[in-house]
Parts: C-alpha cells; sequence; structure tokens
C-alpha cells in the first residue's frame, strides 16, 4: 500500500520489550495494573450493547473481535475466555511471536497477525468491535490509522479508542512522573506532541461515520494503588463509539 500507519522507530521500541508482555513486574507493569479496569469497560459496554446473558462464563460468545496494536495479547487472551472470537493484530513480528506463546500455552485459540489496520481494511474485514487501546499515541499518520479503525466497524458495532490527553498534567504525570521519576516504564515510551485530546479523537471518528456515545477517565489511586474510571479526562481517556445501523 502507498500510506501507512507503521512508525518504525516505534515497532522497534516495542520489539525490545517483546520477552516482558506477560511479566506483571516488568516493563509493561503499569498496563498489568491498567488492564482491569479496560477490560471491564469493555466487557460492560459490550454486555449492554448486544443485550448479553450474563449469567455464563461467556457473555461474548460469537462476538468478532480485533484487537489493534494487541501487543503481547493483555485483552486477547481474556476476551477470549469471554467467549469472544479474538483476532490480534500487530506490526511488531515479535509481539506476535510472543502473543502466539502465551495463547498455546493457555489454551486459548486467538487469531494472531502481523499486519496493519489499513491492511485488514484492504482485505475486506469487518468486525462487531474494534479495541484501538494506547496505539494511536504510536503510530505515523493519524487520520489514515483512525479511519482504518473505523472502517473495519461493522454497522451496529463498537469502537474503542484510549489513549493520552495533550495537557500539561499529562506531561507531568504520564512522562515525567512514569518515565523519569517513578520510572514506571522506560524513558522514551511516549512523546508528548503526539497525544491527542479528546476533541481530535472525537472529531476523526465522527469524519468516519462513528457516533460517539460516552467518554470516560482514568486515574491511578496511589493508596489503593489500582487505576479506576473517572469523570476526569486530563491525562487517560477512553471514548466509545458505535457505527449505525442506516
Amino acid at each position: 500500500m502507498s500510506q501507512t500507519t507503521i512508525n518504525d522507530a516505534e515497532i522497534a521500541k516495542f520489539t525490545a520489550m517483546a520477552e516482558e508482555w506477560w511479566d506483571p513486574k516488568g516493563k509493561f507493569k503499569p498496563l498489568h495494573k491498567f488492564n482491569p479496569v479496560r477490560l471491564a469497560y469493555i466487557r460492560d459496554n459490550l454486555v449492554s450493547h448486544f443485550g448479553r446473558d450474563t449469567s455464563g462464563m461467556r457473555p461474548l460468545e460469537g462476538l468478532r473481535i480485533v484487537d489493534i496494536g494487541c501487543g503481547g495479547g493483555l485483552l486477547c487472551e481474556p476476551l477470549t475466555r469471554l467467549g469472544a472470537k479474538v483476532t490480534g493484530v500487530d506490526a511488531a513480528e515479535r509481539n506476535i511471536s510472543i502473543a502466539r506463546i502465551h495463547a498455546d500455552k493457555s489454551g486459548l485459540d486467538i487469531d494472531y497477525r502481523v499486519t496493519t489496520s489499513e491492511a485488514l481494511v484492504a482485505a475486506g474485514e469487518k468486525f462487531d468491535v474494534v479495541l484501538n487501546m494506547e496505539v494511536v499515541e504510536h503510530v505515523d499518520n493519524v487520520p489514515l490509522y483512525m479511519k482504518s479503525c473505523a472502517d473495519l466497524v461493522a454497522p451496529g458495532g463498537l469502537m474503542f479508542t484510549a489513549t493520552l490527553n495533550r495537557t500539561a498534567r499529562a506531561y507531568a504525570l504520564a512522562i515525567l512522573g512514569a518515565e523519569y521519576v517513578l520510572r514506571w516504564l522506560p524513558k522514551g515510551t511516549h512523546d508528548w506532541k503526539k497525544f491527542l485530546t479528546p476533541d481530535e479523537i472525537r472529531s476523526l471518528l465522527t469524519r468516519n461515520g462513528l457516533k460517539v456515545t460516552e467518554g470516560k477517565g482514568v486515574t491511578f489511586n496511589p493508596i489503593a494503588d489500582e487505576w479506576r474510571l473517572s469523570s476526569d479526562m486530563a491525562v487517560n481517556y477512553m471514548l466509545l463509539a458505535e457505527r449505525p445501523t442506516a
């Protein structure tokens, strides 16, 4: 394809850390702590939107989900256990290798692919749910990336976007605090200039035929040592969007 969302420097950065995806005390420790709140948010919205029965162990049975920039599969695996048919996509081959090995060891059938969102669109793919979680700040050609993610959403389907806001507080907490003071993340993990505001994401979603139905902040509670949903979207936030059926 003539256009791509791949940023080679970002791919190299995450490839170098790939061996640590499933180490809860390693370089992805913050993501392991963050995972429960975003997984619960995804699950609860899918159950509500698609009218699923929560009395069983697999309420997402039959839903086709794609996780763009899936990394080692931290969302793919629990969503598969909840019954979804999950496709995990990442441009870094090493990430997909690690994800496949871990899924095999866990006895989970997940369709992992080394590819991109725009390549899936070119292949004519459609999904009930598109997960665009903590990826948009790491890609090139953000308009193309957001368009390709939106184009993958089937009529009546949902897209979840999670990213970091471009605010002074986000710079202080997500970069200075997390990378330089607390050392939760390797230095250089994020570039503040590539963060997007909720209004910028909303504009891109709307432009590509999706209707934004909700926005939620995610904040860290140091006393409880856990992430929680919040109305404060100044640092981490998630937007939920739907493709109308007509």
